[in-house]
């Protein structure tokens, strides 16, 4: 059985701009059912080592991760751990990741094992201000390492979710929105404590898979139709509101990035 959220956790429903609300314990629930049946067996979802975790989310930053795989593979032969990667020269990184494009992110992972090495005696933080402190590492990667190799519940905001949660409560999609404070907190408020890694890889597999940014948004096969506003209006069909709703959060689109 899949474990979802306790009902005690003060939190029956999310509202926002006053017009749409969701059981948060129902949309944990259905995401992570779906999330489980259709994940995408990328190799660094297979490790909770946070070192291998946070050169593959490194490695993602604007690269597809089909492009990544074989490039992350060939990484990790030749530089299994952080000690290994730390006797590698600015040149040896850039041959094994020029096919990656974005060649800032050599310099960056090249000060970024150096800063490892120096201060955290070449281990990992699991403290994420710690890991935020890093060269080349942004709010996400943070967020993801966090999540991902120590099971810590954290909102993933990247286009891919911000896409999606703005589509269910029926805000406007803008490069500024995953700045919104108020809408960073709506995504908090939304990740799973039980299962945050499995909730966060279906989010973004659900973004890969239905809820497209080029092409139309695949609505009639969403696990989370029942409790978006768009999907309800494409498909003309009324979203499901929870009845015991309340006002979590002030008007999202009104509130100051």
């Amino acid at each position: 059985m899949t474990e979802v959220a306790p009902t005690d956790r003060k939190q029956p429903a999310i509202v926002t701009d006053g017009e749409h609300s969701v059981d948060a314990i129902a949309f944990r629930k259905a995401l992570i059912i779906w999330g489980k049946e259709n994940f995408r067996a990328f190799p660094w979802r297979f490790t909770s080592d946070p070192y291998r975790i946070l050169m593959a989310e490194v490695m993602l930053h604007r690269t597809q991760a089909l492009q990544v795989v074989p490039v992350y593979e060939r990484f990790l032969e030749r530089y299994p751990d952080l000690p290994a990667l730390a006797t590698a020269t600015e040149e040896d990184l850039h041959g094994m990741l020029y096919s990656l494009g974005l060649k800032w992110r050599v310099k960056l992972i090249y000060e970024m094992v150096a800063a490892l090495m120096q201060r955290f005696d070449g281990k990992l933080p699991s403290d994420r201000a710690d890991l935020l402190s890093l060269p080349g590492v942004s709010d996400y990667i943070a967020s993801a390492v966090c999540c991902f190799a120590w099971k810590q519940p954290q909102a993933l905001i990247d286009t891919n979710t911000v896409r999606i949660v703005a589509r269910v409560f029926n805000l406007k999609i803008t490069d500024s929105l995953r700045r919104n404070r108020r809408f960073k907190a709506l995504l908090e408020t939304l990740a799973d404590s039980i299962q945050p890694a499995t909730y966060n890889y279906a989010l973004l597999d659900l973004a890969n898979k239905v809820c497209l940014k080029v092409r139309e948004p695949d609505c009639p096969k969403c696990p989370l139709l029942e409790h978006c506003h768009y999907g309800a209006n494409k498909l003309r069909v009324a979203p499901k509101i929870s009845t015991n709703s309340f006002p979590v959060f002030e008007t999202v689109s009104e509130c100051k990035a």
